[in-house]
């Protein structure tokens, strides 16, 4: 019987042994994806508590706990104490067996606390006592658990009207890790949400620009896409529930805007309509500027009414179906592949049904420019597991290259998520070493080591255009 989670965690042979320990976990990270508080990295936060620092904003977590039968007062709740969060959770803990929040969590408390013991409501005050005793420690600050995951670049998600000012000052710092802006419009966008109006008047106060039509809207994000690129923003993110096609004229746009200004009920086809126009305006920046432009899609957000408001609500998997995604993702790129104005692009899906269908999708826009310009994002949201992020490997190995892959990143609000890189790494030479061991690839170290290094980090440093 194998040792759980010892030094050959998820490395069944040598080869698979010998490239992530000699090559994959020598690599530093670029978490290129996150939703780190970027002030918390400016300031170099000390937290409170392990539970501050382990469960605050983890909707993995909290939605495991829900599952469990535990109130949300030891999820969300303000009248409920530090400790029974932490103990409601080491209850929980037992019961996540072959969910990959008991990997991650056992991870974490190894990598950082260097905790072997398994969580469990047997273990729950001696380990709760432990990780704060270390978080006293200034090593255990924002920063230096950046630094003892050998950090080496993070691109948080940033809101236009961000004034960016927690990214300038830790630039201007002796922070050797480097934390960069994302361009996240999706407020701009969501013109069929309540808010839509109060969001634009105050991107008008941001900008400087009058906002009356969409025109305006767009000098005015202009202006502050331009502001997020002097401040070394190199990639933009949408999440979005679909691709859309529907034909538009700027005429259309326009009374679409105002009527949504006047706070006049919308048609579905004039919402998708706006965000065709909308989505194909911000790919023409990013082209303008070569940035990277990343979608995720797939998610029905906000469905629990009681929730929101929360961080981590449910969410759904596409319910259009996978030709009409297929057809209007094709549409999408080509019109802006036909004006010359597509960028490198990620794609993310949250239905793995489409995982074949996005590999597909990408073959059809590379052009030669640039060595895997449009990218098979990794397993996203509920997919960044073993078998998800597996299928993703396969599907990506079978239609496209899997050594122009740009790897992985951990698209969290948690300083304690790094893991997730080396879970991934970890499972990706295990693949590798698995297909040498059955003679289905040669075991040339020399290409092996490579194609590990440059998934785990070469090829995201260059594909970003970091340094």
């Amino acid at each position: 019987m194998k040792e759980f989670m010892d030094e050959n965690f998820l490395l069944e042979t040598t080869v698979a042994q010998e490239l992530y320990h000699n090559h994959a976990a020598q690599k530093p990270i670029i978490d290129y994806h996150c939703h780190l508080n970027p002030k918390m990295v400016a300031e170099d936060h000390r937290f409170a508590s392990i539970t501050e620092l382990w469960l605050g904003g983890d909707h993995y977590k909290w939605r495991a706990m829900r599952t469990n039968g535990v109130p949300e007062k030891y999820c969300t709740g303000d009248e409920t104490s530090d400790w029974e969060k932490f103990e409601k959770w080491a209850d929980t803990m037992p019961y996540t067996y072959r969910n990959p929040l008991f990997h991650w969590s056992q991870l974490e408390l190894k990598t950082a606390f260097g905790i072997t013991k398994l969580l469990s409501p047997q273990t729950a005050r001696e380990i709760y006592d432990e990780c704060n005793e270390k978080l006293a420690s200034s090593e255990y600050s924002a920063r230096g658990l950046m630094r003892h995951y050998h950090v080496e670049t993070v691109c948080t998600t940033d809101d236009p009207i961000d004034d960016l000012r927690y990214h300038q000052a830790t630039l201007q710092s002796d922070f050797e890790v480097r934390m960069l802006p994302a361009w996240r419009p999706d407020k701009a966008m969501n013109i069929e949400k309540k808010e839509y109006a109060g969001y634009v008047k105050q991107l008008s106060e941001v900008s400087g620009v009058d906002i009356r039509r969409f025109s305006d809207l767009v000098d005015a994000l202009q202006k502050r896409h331009d502001f997020f690129a002097e401040n070394g923003c190199k990639l933009s993110d949408h999440g979005i529930e679909e691709f859309y096609d529907e034909p538009y004229t700027d005429s259309q746009v326009e009374t679409i805007f105002e009527k949504a200004m006047r706070g006049q009920m919308l048609s579905a086809l004039e919402i998708r309509q706006y965000k065709h126009a909308f989505l194909t305006m911000c790919a023409e920046m990013d082209a303008a500027s070569d940035w990277t432009q990343q979608y995720h899609y797939g998610a029905i957000r906000d469905n629990n009414g009681l929730m929101l408001g929360r961080i981590g609500v449910d969410t759904g998997f596409d319910s259009i179906g996978t030709f009409s995604t297929a057809r209007a993702m094709s549409h999408f790129f080509d019109e802006l592949n036909q004006k010359g104005m597509l960028t490198r692009t990620i794609v993310y899906c949250l239905n793995p049904c489409d995982n074949e269908v996005v590999a597909t999708m990408m073959g059809n826009f590379q052009d030669g420019s640039v060595p895997g310009k449009m990218q098979f994002g990794a397993g996203w949201w509920f997919n960044d597991q073993l078998d998800g992020m597996t299928r993703q490997i396969n599907a990506l190995s079978n239609l496209g290259l899997l050594s122009r892959f740009i790897g992985m990143l951990t698209d969290s609000r948690s300083f304690l998520s790094y893991p997730r890189h080396e879970y991934f790494r970890r499972l990706l030479c295990n693949i590798i070493g698995n297909d040498v061991e059955r003679g289905l690839i040669p075991n040339d170290q020399t290409e092996l080591a490579r194609m590990v290094e440059d998934i785990s980090y070469n090829n995201a440093r260059n594909y970003f255009k970091l340094y």
